[in-house]
């Protein structure tokens, strides 16, 4: 929900900061996920100045353009400006870009420069309408009256409409707060314990009615309709709304449409009441029936589609056919046109169980469902009307040209909550002055009766769906009342749990389920292993494995120096049951015997070090009889290894390479972080597959954990929304000398261009005779995105020839 900070204003008088209001909606339950400063006019005009056209004489150069003298004002120099404009005149009043100013081209920000235009120096630019976003003229420069003066800025001749927006999260049980007026509500309640702060709706005092009888209304479902409400307008006239009202729209987020329609978006937005507007000329039968209609019906909404009714669904409908479903979706034929004169404008209370179910049923989401899914005020139902038709004479013309039609069958109650002052103190752990209670409460629209010293009736309005019990009416009232003026008592009884920070505990849990959501099965297997494993394998130091004394077995006397030939094992043991597709992971201790270590304790000769071990085998994709087995591969691992990285906040790249090829490891490679070992990753060699008796290729990773956390602590999680704008691909074909590795090329394009450029992925390799001696081809894919805009097929035309002419120039490729 976007709240405009001007709108809010309208309905609570309060000086405040925007920081103060967003901390307090957050404490008040209405939490601000962001806010942005709105412009009508993007850019503001900044820089834009009022200037007098001095001298006007052709261009030397060109038959069509034009070298003027402009007296921007002060005590500058005239600026000589080249302009290319039909009806630019010596004595004109005219908008001039000085040199720094930012114009936009839509959503493509443009700076002005010094610049020469066929050989004649230009110190700015003289401004038609469309270029600066006032109007849509573009055949020539705008023109100003005589009258104006030059040097004065052009946002003070032509105002920028400007607001605050905030962006607060509406929980489900908080519809209360999907408004400005409800916004504005908690606000008042909050502020108002301190300082006297005016919260008012709209006043309906003037508003007058013709008495004449409006348009029948039948209610047939009264079930799923608690009040129908609505009321005629004549003699309108559709056409855009005023300024103003389309500033308040666009602030948060809403196109403007015409001013009737705007008008019933602008009261659900502001009151938080779903209108609804008829073309009373196509009201057939003249009548309204709320009801609903056969199974099976067919009924075309606003958007064009034919939807399938089911007979539960509601539906507003005239003497002869449904006209829109209630709550949710107007219809095609009934909706407001350019041709439209006189209205029916609805203002209802619906059931949310049945707005919800349609609303599922047909896939459909809009602003006033979403109201009425969660429940409404049945209580504004009138004053909403009322208001929306006051502001629609306002923009629209016309009068009223009926009484209110009002239908509220069973009038709704406030809900009756019974609260024990001791249980109030209980929970909120002070004592709280009853008067206290009472005025939180009162402010928050809840009437409060004593029932003598100890309890209280708390009469709480319809639309506070979410208060029915005792502890909900003393969260409200906390709330509000402030957590933070909640006084800890002078004694504090509590179990202190101190753990070490990062919780070594909650990051392997954290893995575990990343490597379990992934397919992977966690193994735990024992310290202690056979010393024949590690005997003759380079990569092991000689004399480095810790023995045991009075082993139980030669397959148990020794201590592990790696999680490899346990998983080894494993992986042998499925392997001869038939199971040879498989992802596997442990953590577990390795340990190691230095005897090249510092004299001293003979401990510390002696090594033990965390780990985690990743082992993939066999296919990672199961054969089908539309797709073939897909074969496991090093970068299938390595992509998993990135995940890990990645979760603690670590990127593959940023790390130190070396080759890791050896005894272990037939190819591989080797990752360190400041000179520290953080991950090996290769395809195990012969050597380890033969002493474990596995018989097929394995793919292994191991972390050192304690490298790992360290690396990670203190790095916060970051939350990074989805681009709002697409993201463009484009691929390269590359001829490069052989001994040119992708990272080189990866690197470089990131070098080359750091604002667009996100991803860069190597898709295909190739070698050959026709490719020449020592050379390799590499098919390169580049993602491009604009975080603030969609891009533009120049933006994107001019990365790419940035990039060609850094291969060309830094690793002397050429373009297949």
């Amino acid at each position: 929900m976007n709240i405009s900070l001007n709108w809010l204003r309208d309905y609570i008088r309060v000086e405040r900061d925007v920081d103060e209001i967003c901390r307090v909606l957050t404490n008040l339950g209405l939490e601000v996920a962001g806010r942005r400063e709105y412009e009508s006019i993007r850019g503001g005009l900044n820089g834009l100045v009022i200037g007098e056209v001095l001298t006007r004489a052709p261009h030397p150069n060109s038959d069509h353009l034009s070298v003027t003298t402009v007296d921007v004002g002060g005590e500058e120099e005239a600026l000589q400006i080249v302009c290319g404009a039909p009806n630019v005149a010596a004595g004109q009043k005219v908008v001039v870009a000085t040199i720094g100013t930012t114009l936009y081209d839509g959503d493509t920000p443009v700076q002005i420069k010094r610049s020469k235009i066929r050989g004649i120096e230009s110190l700015g630019m003289i401004c038609s309408e469309s270029e600066i976003g006032v109007g849509d003229g573009h055949d020539g420069i705008l023109v100003l009256p005589p009258d104006v003066v030059p040097g004065m800025k052009f946002n003070q001749y032509f105002p920028v409409y400007r607001d605050t927006v905030i962006e607060v999260d509406i929980t489900p049980n908080r519809v209360d707060g999907a408004s400005h007026a409800g916004v504005a509500r908690d606000l008042a309640a909050f502020f108002g314990q301190t300082e006297p702060v005016h919260y008012a709706l709209p006043p309906v005092d003037e508003f007058r009615s013709p008495g004449l009888p409006c348009i029948p209304v039948r209610l047939e479902r009264p079930e799923a309709c608690r009040r129908y409400a609505g009321i005629c307008l004549d003699g309108l006239t559709v056409k855009p709304s005023p300024d103003w009202l389309q500033h308040r729209l666009r602030a948060v987020g809403l196109h403007p449409i015409n001013n009737i329609v705007d008008v019933t978006n602008y009261i659900l937005l502001g009151l938080g009441q779903p209108l609804h507007a008829f073309d009373r000329a196509k009201i057939k039968g003249d009548e309204i029936v709320v009801k609903s209609v056969d199974k099976g019906t067919r009924f075309v909404t606003l958007d064009g589609v034919e939807r399938e009714l089911h007979e539960n669904d509601l539906l507003i409908c005239n003497g002869l056919e449904p006209m829109c479903i209630a709550g949710i979706f107007g219809g095609l034929e009934s909706g407001i046109s350019a041709d439209t004169t006189s209205v029916f404008l609805e203002s209802a209370c619906f059931d949310p169980v049945f707005i919800r179910k349609t609303a599922r049923r047909l896939g459909l989401s809009t602003d006033a469902s979403f109201r009425y899914e969660r429940g409404t005020d049945p209580n504004i139902v009138i004053h909403a009307l009322k208001v929306a038709a006051a502001m629609i004479l306002e923009v629209a013309g016309g009068r009223i040209s009926s009484d209110v039609a009002d239908l509220y069958p069973v009038p709704v109650a406030d809900f009756e909550v019974l609260v024990r002052y001791d249980h109030v103190d209980r929970l909120v752990g002070n004592k709280i002055p009853r008067e206290t209670i009472h005025r939180v409460l009162r402010s928050l629209e809840i009437t409060v009766e004593e029932r003598g010293e100890e309890e209280m009736i708390a009469r709480v309005p319809p639309y506070r769906v979410d208060v029915r019990r005792e502890a909900d009416v003393i969260e409200e009232f906390l709330r509000v009342y402030g957590f933070n003026n909640v006084t800890l008592p002078g004694k504090l009884n509590a179990a202190l749990n101190i753990s070490e920070k990062p919780d070594d505990f909650k990051l392997k849990n954290m893995i575990s389920d990343l490597l379990a959501a992934n397919g992977f099965h966690e193994v735990i297997n024992n310290s202690l292993t056979k010393a024949a494993y590690f005997e003759g394998i380079a990569d092991f130091l000689p004399d480095g494995t810790v023995m045991l004394h009075n082993p139980l077995s030669s397959d148990l006397n020794a201590m592990r120096r790696s999680l490899l030939f346990g998983g080894l094992e494993n992986i042998a043991h499925n392997i001869n049951r038939k199971n040879g597709n498989l992802k596997l992971f442990e953590f577990g201790k390795a340990y190691a015997f230095l005897p090249d270590a510092a004299a001293g304790d003979p401990l510390n000769n002696y090594r033990e070090e965390y780990r985690l071990a990743l082992f993939i085998t066999g296919d990672k994709t199961p054969a089908s009889w539309n797709t073939p087995a897909g074969k496991t591969d090093f970068f299938h691992l390595k992509a998993y290894c990135e995940l890990v990285l990645e979760r603690f906040g670590l990127s593959i790249d940023a790390l130190q390479v070396e080759d890791a090829a050896g005894d272990v490891f037939r190819e591989g490679v080797r990752y360190s972080l400041d000179g520290n070992l953080l991950l090996t990753i290769g395809i195990v060699n012969k050597i380890p597959l033969e002493r474990t008796d596995a018989r097929q290729e394995v793919f292994h990773a191991e972390f050192s954990w304690e490298t790992l956390v360290r690396a990670a602590a203190g790095k916060p999680a970051t939350f990074v929304p989805a681009p709002r704008f697409p993201a463009v691909k484009r691929d390269l074909a590359l001829l490069l000398d052989e001994r040119v590795s992708f990272r080189e090329v990866r690197d470089l394009a990131f070098a080359t261009e750091r604002a667009l450029l996100k991803s860069v992925t190597l898709f295909d390799v190739y070698q050959g005779e026709k490719l020449g001696a020592e050379k390799k081809s590499y098919a390169v894919s580049f993602t491009l995105l604009d975080e603030e805009r969609t891009l533009t097929d120049k933006q994107i035309d001019r990365v790419m020839e940035k990039l060609v002419n850094a291969y060309a120039r830094v690793l002397g490729a050429t373009i297949r």
